[in-house]
């Protein structure tokens, strides 16, 4: 029989095609289809060709046709939910992989299609718990472990992201892209040491794959090593290669610009870019960088409005990844509705604490008070050491409730025994982000531990707190500005009336705690901090107790030296101390007028206008 009028001799050939010769193999897939209607193997591999090709919406067609001829093979089920999810189906791919499922297809590449589905829809905590199952039916594959990873990072669960992490380098199959993918992910995960080693080995590389290079291009920036970003991005914006990269390239180049301070750009770049979004829930991501650009050009009534949209965009964007989190609303910050009981406190027994010298140094503050500033100062101690804003605090808290107290009102029938547990609980997780070198003291720098101070001075009585502050309105002007990722502390600041309560009860929790637990503690004003910085930075190394060193002068040697900086004031801490940033609310002055009133104790008690 002649070759070419044998159906399952066509469909031979067309697999022995299928990565070489594509339209080859679909010619001839077509051609014995033409002979045989229906014939399993050639729509089988009709639809490889057509869905590695790109042309999801044809191969779900192929797909559904086998299901009808075949309804009892998963693979095919798995295949038709693959193609819709191509095609920005989803919940009709959930409903196909359903279907595989029933079938017992579940391996671990419908595990991680599955996952896959959940991560582009959005539902972070589906995708996770998914993509762990197909990690564990397959550990050694790198994608996996990589989208494992991500949902891990994007439902907010970062020790998970971690491990899902560990022995990446021995991990089969990684190309440029997953490498830069992990270095990228390790680094916002603060696993500095680790996201080096990806980094090292792309940097070394002469000819990076457009998406790598791209990744690189970001990590270079968020890492403050402007140059050679810079250099980098230009090379790529040559690379006949890079038209693959789409509006991805153009928002690198405005995040560049606006490092460089060439705001007029980065506004043009954005504003290109925000042009192209159909997606109302994803505009933030350019919507708060497009109103710091404008806000620097001086055009704060464009900025403000720009913010309006930023917010309700993340709002929307939150109801779909976090919708525990908003149907919550903006937190209450309960904790600040209890206080510590005066008799209970006179009862505490310190006899078996450890010293300043042995305990931390807490930083405390309303976030965006000047906190990474003071951090850089004194992690360029050689006697200290900073790490990450981690919530060891929050986990002591939750070991001390672990032994039945009522906290803060009745904490004194904690036991030394039990005090020692919470503390080297503590250290512990300390361990596991930092390494102490003998006659270190750490720097746990946590903005909103002012509202724990009650565990700060049961489990560590003898430690030093420092508490920044900074006028009112720049601190909530400040945060109504930043691109928060935590959920909650998102919803706070997408209202300002919302915001500025949240402020105020923060600060009558902590002057009510103060002045019945007598910390050791020491203001910081920002504004004063900024304009007599060594006269300031002197007094607060002998509240420390330190020996006097003139690097802590030199905030943004060590902010370079650290490379990563986990908070949003990463661009600003290089630079050389200055006051720019002090009398920012003055150009919103009207929009801010309505929170006055609440604001107004903090104002009078710390002498700022308003």
């Amino acid at each position: 029989m002649d070759p070419a009028a044998n159906p399952d001799s066509l469909v031979a050939a067309a697999m022995a095609q299928l990565d070489t010769e594509p339209r080859a193999a679909e010619a001839n897939c077509r051609q014995a289809l033409a002979i045989a209607k229906g014939h399993v193997g050639a729509l089988a591999a009709l639809g490889y060709v057509l869905h590695a090709g790109g042309r999801h919406g044809e191969a779900e067609q192929v797909y559904t046709e086998l299901t009808r001829l075949e309804p009892a093979e998963p693979g095919y089920w798995m295949n038709l939910g693959t193609a819709r999810r191509c095609n920005r189906r989803h919940d009709a791919a959930l409903a196909a992989y359903a279907k595989a499922a029933e079938l017992g297809g579940r391996t671990a590449d419908f595990y991680y299609n599955v996952g896959l589905a959940h991560l582009e829809r959005r539902d972070y905590e589906s995708a996770r718990a998914v993509l762990k199952l197909a990690s564990e039916l397959a550990p050694e594959d790198a994608e996996i472990r990589f989208e494992y990873a991500r949902a891990c990072y994007e439902s907010q669960q970062n020790e998970e992201a971690i491990a899902a992490l560990a022995g990446w380098q021995a991990l089969p199959g990684l190309d440029q892209s997953m490498i830069a993918g992990i270095g990228q992910r390790l680094m916002n995960l603060g696993e500095t040491e680790r996201a080096e080693q990806a980094i090292r080995g792309l940097t070394g590389i002469a000819e990076l794959e457009p998406r790598a290079a791209l990744t690189l291009v970001q990590i270079l920036e968020r890492t403050n090593r402007l140059d050679e970003s810079r250099a980098l991005l230009d090379r790529l914006a040559t690379d006949p290669r890079a038209g693959v990269l789409g509006i991805d390239l153009t928002l690198a180049e405005a995040q560049l610009a606006q490092r460089e301070s060439r705001h007029e750009s980065a506004a043009v770049l954005l504003s290109q870019a925000l042009g192209q979004s159909t997606d109302f829930a994803s505009r933030h991501f350019e919507l708060f960088p497009l109103a710091r650009s404008l806000d620097a050009l001086g055009r704060h009534a464009e900025a403000f409005a720009i913010l309006a949209e930023a917010h309700r965009s993340q709002v929307q964007y939150l109801q779909q990844t976090a919708p525990l989190a908003t149907l919550r609303g903006a937190p209450t910050l309960q904790i600040a509705d209890y206080g510590c009981d005066p008799a209970d406190v006179a009862r505490w027994d310190h006899a078996a604490a450890p010293s300043a010298q042995d305990s931390p140094i807490f930083i405390v503050a309303f976030p965006r008070s000047g906190t990474t500033l003071l951090e850089l100062v004194l992690d360029a101690h050689p006697q200290l050491r900073s790490m990450d804003e981690q919530a060891f605090l929050q986990n002591a808290l939750d070991d001390i409730l672990g032994y039945g107290a009522r906290y803060p009102e009745e904490l004194a029938p904690l036991t030394a025994a039990q005090l020692e547990a919470v503390r080297r609980r503590y250290w512990e997780r300390v361990a596991g982000k930092v390494r102490l070198e003998p006659g270190q003291r750490l720097i746990d720098k946590n903005p909103l531990n002012m509202l724990r101070l009650p565990v700060v001075r049961r489990v560590f009585p003898n430690a030093r707190v420092v508490l920044a502050i900074r006028h009112p309105l720049d601190v909530i002007l400040s945060c109504y500005m930043q691109h928060f990722r935590a959920p909650e502390f998102a919803l706070l600041c997408s209202d300002l009336g919302t915001l500025a309560s949240g402020y105020r009860r923060s600060f009558d929790f902590w002057y009510r705690e103060a002045a019945i637990l007598e910390a050791p503690i020491r203001e910081i004003r920002y504004e004063s901090f900024v304009a007599r910085f060594e006269d300031e930075t002197r007094a607060l190394a002998a509240f420390l107790e330190l020996p006097w060193q003139d690097a802590m002068l030199e905030p943004g040697a060590r902010a370079r030296d650290k490379r990563y900086i986990s908070t949003p004031s990463y661009a600003q801490v290089v630079q050389p101390v200055n006051t720019r940033a002090v009398g920012r609310w003055r150009a919103y002055a009207e929009q801010l007028a309505p929170l006055i009133p609440v604001i107004r104790p903090f104002l009078e008690r710390w002498g700022y206008e308003g």
